[in-house]
């Protein structure tokens, strides 16, 4: 048994934050990871996924990329590659290869137990993150055996598909980025498209994270928001981070030759059943994108700024076909794979404190999980700024939550 102030799990860009904050407030810690330093990343996405943030935006409060492309985006080797330079940099105290079996409470403390033995700690920060396992819905078992179902985590490149047709679920930066993929490698994709969040890569010769930043919009806090439970679940923007830094829309995927049908319903027998809403969600989309494109222009407008900044322009609307089938047979279009390109979890099934919900969502307050004295979490999406899921974000996160795991530390010692 080895005794610390505080353990914190996952060595990804929140663990180490959090890391480096601890050790400036010269609090004894170990961070714990179950593989290598930014596992995730490297391991657990596909192989052409880069970051959706410009790499200028791949910063902590004190390390920053100072590259030659500030324009460009990340590969996920490279962003692995990053995370470690920054664990060296800071002195990580990491555990590699450790992974966490169970998380117990013990007189006013916490177990750790973990496959390289266990720890005592007065403190603990879970800094898994929101992306442990893809969130695959129970319909997909539903599906005949003659289908192969691949989650988020599952998929690496078209390659190892079969010969046949595909049918990705979800239109989010994941999915819409899967089926250009997928459909470009010359298998006929369906794309079922639910709620999506529509952007243009580039807004008046800037990228649009760039105004995002710069309007403040990154830096909005979770209490200042009307609905954080639903912020919370907002699906990632439609972005993909490329050389020539084009969309990925509707429009561009259809242009591509791919079937864009409305939200996956159900089944029935070898009918794929769809909801008649495509056209609703795409038109709050639309709503939603030119809503904040008058929100950057104000921006502009109030500090005087147009000559610095191209003109003002607005995209096509998505564009519906009005005959979009509702259903469709999966053997007569020769679906072989579906890819659920709807979203990400958390897994904490080591987690063994009364803190989920019945969704096993952990139940917290920016950050703070009030119920567990000296419990905290780190990464999960909007969880103090909207940037908290972001590389970007992570430092503002971890700074925030360490004065209070600090002071909470000194009361104990009282």
């Amino acid at each position: 048994m080895r005794c610390v102030s505080t353990v914190i799990i996952g060595a990804g860009q929140s663990g180490l934050a959090f890391s480096h904050e601890l050790t400036a407030r010269s609090i004894d810690h170990v961070v714990l990871e179950r593989a290598e330093v930014a596992n995730s990343w490297k391991a657990e996405r596909w192989d052409s996924l880069r970051l959706l943030t410009p790499n200028w935006q791949t910063r902590f409060s004190d390390y920053a990329y100072n590259g030659p492309d500030p324009d460009g985006y990340m590969s996920m080797k490279e962003v692995a590659s990053f995370l470690k330079d920054y664990a060296a940099y800071c002195s990580a105290p990491v555990e590699t290869n450790t992974q966490v079996l169970s998380v117990t409470a013990a007189d006013f403390e916490y177990l750790v137990k973990t496959t390289n033995g266990d720890w005592l700690c007065q403190s603990v920060v879970l800094a898994s993150g929101a992306c442990n396992k893809s969130n695959i819905p129970g319909i997909a078992n539903e599906f005949p055996n003659s289908v192969s179902n691949i989650g988020l985590h599952q998929y690496k490149n078209p390659e190892q598909l079969e010969d046949g047709g595909v049918l990705v679920v979800g239109a989010a930066a994941s999915g819409a980025q899967i089926a250009k993929e997928v459909q470009t490698s010359g298998r006929q994709v369906t794309m079922s498209v639910g709620e999506h969040v529509r952007v243009p890569r580039t807004y008046r010769g800037r990228d649009i994270c760039w105004w995002m930043v710069a309007t403040g919009l990154m830096d909005t806090p979770y209490t200042e928001v009307d609905d954080i439970n639903r912020a919370r679940k907002v699906a990632s923007l439609q972005l993909m981070g490329s050389d020539d830094r084009a969309d990925i829309d509707i429009n561009s995927l259809r242009a591509l030759g791919i079937n864009i049908v409305g939200r996956l319903q159900g089944l029935r027998e070898s009918q794929a059943l769809f909801s008649g809403a495509l056209k609703n969600h795409c038109a709050l989309a639309d709503l939603k994108m030119n809503r904040l494109l008058g929100t950057i222009d104000e921006w502009v407008n109030e500090r005087e700024l147009n000559s610095e900044f191209d003109p003002v322009h607005r995209f096509h609307d998505t564009k519906i076909d009005a005959n979009t089938p509702l259903q469709f047979d999966l053997s007569s279009n020769d679906i072989k794979t579906v890819i659920w390109a709807t979203g990400y979890k958390p897994d904490y099934s080591w987690l063994h404190l009364p803190v989920l919900d019945r969704k096993g969502t952990i139940c917290h307050d920016g950050g703070i999980v009030s119920n567990m004295s000296g419990l905290y979490v780190m990464g999960l999406p909007f969880m103090r700024k909207r940037k908290s899921s972001y590389i970007d974000g992570a430092s503002g996160d971890a700074a925030d939550l360490a004065h209070h795991l600090a002071s909470n530390l000194k009361r104990k010692a009282a």
